[in-house]
């Protein structure tokens, strides 16, 4: 299919979201539907986009179409695919011989430790079992790998309540051939807190290409808070109001407000952590997290189909605990587009609209290079080109190649001293 000069752009999509739809209208873009194959621009559910891709669907997308995820996005959003792909990207750059990959004196990585001891379920039941009676106090949670929402997750300190659980769900058992996984995580049990209550941050990041690799992050990400005051006591661990900041989980809370919907602005943290902390304290911690965000994207970088059609943005879950350390807790695929608030609906409506820009340019249609003007990032920021990088990491090299010659040749040039025999 071609698109002609001055052409208005088709596009369909499966999600019926106003900000979606408000953006695609303002461009003048003309609706279509997917089943007739005339549309340039697919906002789909990654349900869609497997089927898009599945070698039985016979569909090759053309040069003027372009989806909003890559095809095998699960290897980053699946919670177990995260883990694994995390683990198997510091393991390859230790054998490598990777400074990253540097260890303590404890054998935690001093560089690459973003995400909390984690265990998948059935396979690692007892590996995680030896790892429970070595920290018996600790208090762990539990998440359906390929869930999201805060459905099914809960929190356990016992061995017993994992046993219980396994006997009383029908669906999952403790032998390998379960269909459905869970991780297991080491609990943060000493989130930061602000008015006493837990809260998570959401961070937005656009992705364009993984081969190179390049990535935009968003300014106008957001914490969402608990509406109960945190306790880390053992008889709170099942009030999902205390341990879960899930906006579809607090919502239903007695005391959750409709006016700012439970949320906070990055803005709004960072000048409390810079008024409390201090401001190195507070850029260390936001340098740390785009340090997360960059590593988390490089471990899938190999393994992620880069599709020239595809872009995504994915929701970024941190949390921070006390000692301003960030932990990487989940990637969302599909981060919500619905909105509880005006400012909320403003924020989304803003992010589709600059999400639109870097991908297209003015034109309208697609370029395969993907390198927006300065003037199109709006409120998204360069993350990490590798391009760019890589070009850095040869002009350093020339350099210091450059230096090292002129140092040899100088000492070279001097007269020595007699040997005294």
């Amino acid at each position: 299919m071609a698109v002609a000069s001055g052409a208005r752009l088709k596009w369909t999509s499966d999600l019926d979201k106003s900000v979606l739809v408000t953006n695609f209208e303002k461009r003048g873009w003309v609706k279509s539907s997917f089943e007739d194959g005339d549309w340039n621009f697919y906002w789909c559910s990654v349900y869609t986009v497997r089927s898009i891709f599945s070698v039985d669907s016979g569909i090759r997308l053309s040069d003027n179409q372009m989806v909003c995820h890559f095809p095998n996005f699960y290897e980053l959003t699946r919670k177990d695919c995260l883990v694994k792909n995390i683990k198997r990207y510091r393991k390859d750059l230790e054998r490598d011989g990777s400074s990253l990959a540097e260890r303590d004196e404890l054998g935690r990585y001093i560089h690459l430790d973003f995400i909390p001891v984690t265990f998948m379920l059935p396979a690692d039941y007892n590996i995680f079992v030896e790892e429970f009676r070595r920290n018996p106090a600790t208090t762990w949670i539990m998440k359906p790998a390929a869930k999201a929402q805060g459905v099914g997750i809960f929190l356990i300190n016992k061995l017993s309540q994992l046993k219980k659980w396994s006997k009383d769900n029908s669906k999952v058992n403790l032998v390998p051939h379960t269909k459905e996984v869970y991780v297991i995580s080491r609990y943060i049990e000493n989130p930061l807190l602000i008015g006493g209550k837990k809260f998570d941050l959401r961070l937005y990041v656009l992705v364009t290409s993984y081969r190179p690799l390049k990535a935009y992050m968003y300014r106008l990400g957001f914490c969402r808070f608990c509406t109960v005051k945190y306790n880390a006591s053992v008889n709170e661990l099942d009030n999902m109001f205390v341990h879960l900041t899930n906006v579809s989980i607090q919502k239903h809370g007695d005391e959750y407000n409709d006016s700012h919907g439970g949320k906070w602005t990055v803005e709004n943290l960072r000048l409390l952590l810079e008024s409390t902390r201090g401001k190195p304290a507070t850029d260390k911690l936001f340098d740390e997290m785009h340090w997360l965000i960059v590593h988390s994207l490089k471990a899938v970088q190999n393994v992620l189909s880069s599709d020239r059609h595809c872009f995504e943005c994915y929701g970024y879950d941190i949390i921070i605990d006390t000692e301003l350390k960030p932990w990487l807790i989940e990637v969302n695929a599909s981060p919500s587009l619905a909105y509880t608030t005006a400012s909320d609906r403003i924020m989304k409506s803003c992010l589709i609209n600059d999400i639109i820009n870097i991908i297209l340019p003015p034109t309208g249609l697609p370029e395969w290079s993907k390198i927006p003007s300065r003037e199109s990032l709006g409120k998204f920021d360069l993350l990490y080109d590798e391009e760019l990088a890589q070009a850095d990491a040869r002009e350093q090299e020339v350099k210091s190649r450059t230096k090292q010659q002129r140092f040899k040749g100088h000492h070279e040039g001097v007269r020595k001293p007699p040997t005294w025999k």
